[in-house]
């Protein structure tokens, strides 16, 4: 009889033979498209004999360049332990694809999930999108340009929260502007390759790669929690910027500032115990996620 009883976490259900198991079901290097390669996979961390737990969607940072799928730290157990199956994508990187081509990998990887989600105990129409400083502007453009989604055959509607964490690109014509007239004034070289470059030679560009472009209301923008270093002048302005744009568009939105802390460390941080972004971050889900 014990066996046909369940708890439920935030919907998720698990069978109470399994509450005490420790080893959650973690699947690796699964292919999101074709052809099969490293940058177009993902990672999948569920609770064990999880059903229709909401989903994490993580996007990883390192300036579009760098970073790689496993740099998640404690994210997966902390959001399993709450009830949550967790993926983390790749995509491929700058300079051997452009800003476009990378960011539809995240959109083909996002309905990979919405396909395929189901088998491994998640629920495709209940889905935290997020990621850290690249991986942040990547997660707040797919959350507010719905184009992307649209072309692979999504939408915004299964999106229940957006959690992009110090990024400095959500308006990246200001970001431009800022970086370069501080190494100008300082008669400091310009980068040959900074986000001038990255994002495409050309001001239209800029502006569509831009999260704050695309908040308009009416679209099923998801709640945000902006999380950003308070010390840190670029990303708390660029915070400040998108917190502003959301609310005035009728969206709900967040910016908390993360003190004693660097770009790094606050991604990092996220998921260990009495960390003040990570409580904010719970209090996040809990607000957005009640079945």
């Amino acid at each position: 009889m014990n066996r046909l009883l369940t708890v439920a976490l935030l919907g998720c259900l698990f069978p109470l033979t399994s509450l005490a198991a420790t080893e959650p079901k973690i699947t690796k290097d699964v292919p999101y498209a074709q052809p099969k390669e490293p940058r177009l996979t993902l990672d999948i961390y569920a609770p064990a004999d999880a059903r229709n737990c909401p989903v994490v969607f993580w996007i990883h940072g390192g300036g579009w360049q760098m970073g790689d799928k496993t740099d998640v730290k404690t994210k997966p157990q902390a959001f399993m332990d709450r009830g949550f199956v967790f993926v983390s994508t790749n995509y491929r990187l700058l300079p051997d694809v452009d800003m476009g081509t990378l960011t539809r990998d995240v959109a083909k990887s996002f309905r990979w999930v919405q396909d395929h989600i189901a088998e491994y105990g998640g629920d495709p129409k209940r889905v935290l999108v997020g990621g850290h400083s690249a991986g942040a502007q990547l997660a707040a453009l797919i959350c507010t340009d719905d184009r992307y989604l649209k072309e692979v055959g999504s939408s915004l509607d299964v999106i229940k929260g957006c959690v992009p964490v110090d990024g400095d690109t959500y308006d990246v014509p200001a970001i431009i502007e800022v970086a370069e007239t501080r190494n100008r004034l300082h008669g400091m070289p310009q980068p040959k390759y900074g986000h001038r470059a990255k994002f495409g030679d050309d001001p239209a560009k800029h502006r569509d790669f831009s999260a704050v472009t695309h908040v308009a209301k009416g679209k099923g923008i998801p709640p945000f929690l902006i999380l950003y270093v308070s010390s840190h002048p670029d990303t708390s302005a660029q915070a400040f910027r998108l917190n502003s744009v959301l609310k005035d568009a009728g969206v709900a939105s967040l910016a908390f500032g993360a003190k004693d802390t660097n770009h790094s460390k606050l991604n990092n941080d996220l998921g260990m115990p009495d960390d003040p972004a990570t409580k904010a971050l719970i209090d996040f889900v809990a607000q957005n996620f009640k079945k």
